[in-house]
């Protein structure tokens, strides 16, 4: 399927149990209205909004680690894992609208569960100002949106709390771009994890051309799946201002299209995320149409045509 005829099915997730800033629960029905169906529509897809996912029940726990809200997140992360799941293998290509960036938590084992029923391989893109990367037991603040990297690949401190993955997202299959906020924990398991890792020092010195492409390639040659993750934090505070874990030096205007332009030509993308919005934090809607704009970019609309 070329990126000229996608079936998109949009997928609303108002999670916001992995973060301590009230707003991005918010984010799927402001993309809405900021036009993201129309805009899709616009460049020759066809779309299916499925609305707000609802979780189920969420489960309780007599003895939880420090993560807020843990219950809620895992109820979000089983039903996730099935809407992404059952969209892929009906060969639509899914846009979960979050909420924080714990969705992924579901998004992304759905997806490689149906990955390893084709016998190929998941690749996922993770563009954040984060690694994401903490274990349940190395996270200080205790919010999960700071932690799904390291469920999505396997790490122990989830077992017995989160429903434990059949098939998990191998390390090296795994590339984060836009970093510039990670703490000494995280760096030294990144160290040891076989993640590849762009800090936004390596894009200004090599440019994100130079580092995205080897990384295509390897998806390219290994007849993988590619996943996008984007979270607004990625991008620089300067242009995409509602976002409540804002670090400065990010992702230019210029850059993050560039990417996404490159994605597109790549024909490689098979879903997406968009996490972290929060209009609460916005300044008249400017960050809500950025990342509708970027979203064109990535299926097909060009900047300068």
């Amino acid at each position: 399927m070329s990126f000229e005829n996608r079936d998109c099915v949009l997928i609303g997730a108002t999670i916001s149990s992995g973060t301590d800033i009230e707003g991005c629960q918010l984010g799927p029905d402001t993309l809405r209205a900021a036009g993201i169906a129309k805009t899709l529509e616009e460049l020759g897809h066809t779309v299916e909004d499925t609305g707000n996912l609802t979780p189920p029940t969420t489960a309780t726990f007599s003895n939880t680690p420090d993560g807020e809200n843990l219950a809620e997140t895992i109820s979000w992360s089983q039903a996730l894992q099935q809407v992404g799941y059952e969209t892929v293998r009906n060969r639509n290509f899914p846009i979960f609208m979050g909420g924080d960036h714990s969705l992924a938590f579901g998004s992304v084992p759905g997806l490689t569960r149906y990955a390893h029923e084709q016998d190929r391989p998941q690749f996922v893109l993770w563009i954040d100002a984060h690694a994401d990367f903490h274990s349940l037991d190395t996270t200080e603040s205790g919010n999960l949106h700071g932690t799904p990297v390291a469920y999505i690949t396997g790490d122990n401190s989830f077992d017995g709390f989160f429903p434990k993955l059949d098939h998990t997202l191998a390390p090296e299959n795994l590339m984060i771009m836009g970093m510039r906020s990670v703490d000494r924990a995280e760096k030294a398991r990144l160290s040891d994890a076989g993640i590849t890792t762009h800090d936004m020092r390596q894009i200004d010195e090599k440019g994100v051309t130079a580092l995205l492409t080897p990384f295509l390639e390897r998806v390219k040659e290994e007849n993988g799946f590619l996943h996008v993750s984007f979270d607004v934090d990625g991008l620089d505070p300067d242009i995409a201002p509602a976002v409540g874990t804002t670090v400065p030096g990010g992702l230019s205007y210029r850059e993050a299209h560039l990417i996404m332009e490159i994605l597109h030509d790549s024909n490689l993308v098979t879903s997406l995320d968009l996490a972290e919005l929060n209009p609460l934090l916005d300044v008249r809607g400017q960050t809500a149409r950025l990342l509708i704009d970027l979203t064109a970019s990535l299926m097909g609309r060009r900047v300068l045509s």
